[in-house]
């Protein structure tokens, strides 16, 4: 429960605020959305809703870039710039809702980051406000205006961070996707501050404006549904996917095929092409034209014939395509109506080298079955990437017992397979206890070093990132039937906003007007 909200209404209100918490010493929990999937939207201290700073700039067509407010919606500038026929190629699935600054805090990806890769290849330059409420901006390539909070870090901590990136680099080797941690692996390369804020959280700086660099749209597209009889047909398969030069390769394994088959709308075709398969991969493949889309289509259905799919779909049109993509999206709807029980993201963005993502997607199924636990499981196979959706039945006494056991298992995987646990949705506070597992004790120390030169009074979000002394990733967790409800038209609001997907609804509309 936070113990303030603030919706500041321009950049000044956002350096205000912090000058009076660096002052007061008062924890501010910067926020878009909040759909981000790892607590790093929430806190006890005061929430700083952005929302409200939502100004689009002019796009410039010939630099292909653009300066946005951090709550500009992704949605929003994709509407813009389709009409100028660009687009931001980074495309979470939460498109609709997400905002700009979100997706800059958490290195956000997407489908297509297969081809075009995650937010930090876009991001141009951040506008932000510092630990003592000077403002700067931080441009890609050039010297940064020396605030107080960067001096201290040039100072303090650079030369620490650079070198403990030479002992032990702050990656994981082969692993594709990687929103854990601080950037200072590609700091340590270049000396590019932007690096370090990009994927932040809000734990360094708050972001009040990103200029971003755009991409054209996609001349001609061409998608390609495989179904394998397994996951290491399937692994194999996706490998080809991105020697086509696919720009999306996706998983849909059997956990989630049985949902999915379980919907009304569930066709004949469709239950013939989920009868018996392992896996399901759907790709997708631009062209300067048609034709050439749906060469190269051709080429990767033969690609996953030769890999050993069993059944191949080839979609050449708009509407063909769309529904081959509405598999991604068929099991979602029923996960939240599965009776007595709650799909709950908490083994939810872990990425493996590609080479191992079979081992890692039977591992996790290992680990739910073992604990008697459904789940669906989906994801980014080119890139090693799945997402996680188990289903927890809360009447149980020991529930809370069995996720802790769950996500011990699936950490202790992920070490194992050499992988991070977080692909593109960030640390935040679930996964922040837990970063002392899977990173090398040198980058532990870097990511202190750093935030402690930027935020000495650990005013920005603490606890996301880096844990606060004693903090559990499994805390108080909003289903818990023990915790105190909330007034029950709080809780019905709430609900609603679940049940439409509407994350991006401004929260303090939804308090009634006084009569």
């Amino acid at each position: 429960m936070p113990a303030a909200v603030a919706v500041p209404a321009d950049v000044e209100d956002v350096a205000a605020l912090v000058k009076w918490a660096a002052a007061t010493r008062t924890p501010l929990v910067p926020r878009g959305s909040g759909s981000s999937m790892a607590g790093g939207a929430v806190g006890s201290g005061v929430v700083v809703d952005l929302s409200r700073l939502n100004h689009l700039g002019r796009i410039d067509e010939k630099a292909q870039t653009v300066w946005a407010e951090p709550g500009v919606l992704w949605s929003t500038l994709d509407v813009a710039a389709r009409r100028r026929g660009l687009r931001l190629p980074v495309d979470p699935s939460s498109g609709a809702f997400c905002t700009l600054g979100g997706m800059v805090s958490t290195n956000a990806a997407g489908a297509r980051s297969l081809r075009y890769g995650a937010m930090r290849m876009w991001v141009n330059a951040l506008d932000c406000v510092f630990s003592d409420g000077d403002r700067a901006t931080i441009t890609r390539g050039e010297e940064p205006r020396r605030v107080e909070p960067i001096k201290r870090f040039l100072r303090d901590g650079h030369a620490a961070i650079v070198s403990s990136d030479s002992r032990h680099p702050a990656r994981h080797k082969d692993v594709r996707k990687e929103s854990s941690g601080y950037g200072i692996h590609q700091y340590a390369d270049k000396a590019d501050l932007i690096e370090l804020l990009i994927g932040s959280e809000g734990t360094l700086a708050i972001i009040v404006g990103v200029q971003l660099r755009l991409a054209p749209v996609a001349a001609a597209t061409s998608s390609v549904l495989g179904s394998f009889g397994s996951l290491g047909d399937a692994a194999a398969a996706a490998g080809k996917a991105v020697d086509v030069g696919a720009s999306a390769c996706e998983l849909l394994d059997r956990t989630f095929l049985g949902y999915a088959a379980a919907a009304p709308s569930s066709d004949e075709k469709f239950l013939g092409v989920v009868k018996g398969a392992e896996a399901i991969l759907l790709s997708e493949v631009e062209g300067a034209n048609a034709e050439e889309a749906a060469a190269r289509a051709e080429q990767l259905a033969a690609a996953f014939r030769a890999a050993g799919a069993t059944e191949v779909h080839v979609a050449l049109t708009p509407a063909a395509e769309a529904k081959i993509w509405d598999l991604r999206h068929a099991a979602s709807p029923i996960l939240s109506t599965i009776e007595n029980t709650i799909s709950m993201q908490f083994i939810e963005d872990g990425a493996v080298p590609p080479a191992k993502f079979p081992d890692y997607v039977e591992g996790v199924r290992q680990v739910l079955a073992a604990r008697g636990m459904g789940g669906a499981i989906f994801g980014h196979a080119g890139d090693g990437h799945i997402h996680v959706n188990p289903l927890v039945d809360v009447r149980e006494p020991n529930w809370r017992d069995k996720m802790q056991k769950v996500l011990d298992d699936v950490v202790a995987l992920t070490v194992r397979l050499g992988g991070t646990l977080a692909g593109e949705h960030g640390d935040g506070r679930l996964r922040a206890p837990l970063l002392r597992r899977v990173w090398h004790k040198d980058s532990l120390q870097a990511f202190e070093a750093l935030k402690t030169s930027f935020d000495p009074d650990n005013i920005f979000n603490p606890g996301a990132k880096i844990p606060l002394p004693g903090q559990k990733a499994l805390g108080d967790i909003k289903y818990d039937p023990s915790l105190p409800p909330l007034p029950p038209a709080a809780r019905s609001a709430l609900d609603d906003i679940v049940k439409r997907r509407a994350y991006n609804e401004f929260r303090l509309s939804l308090i009634p007007a006084s009569p």
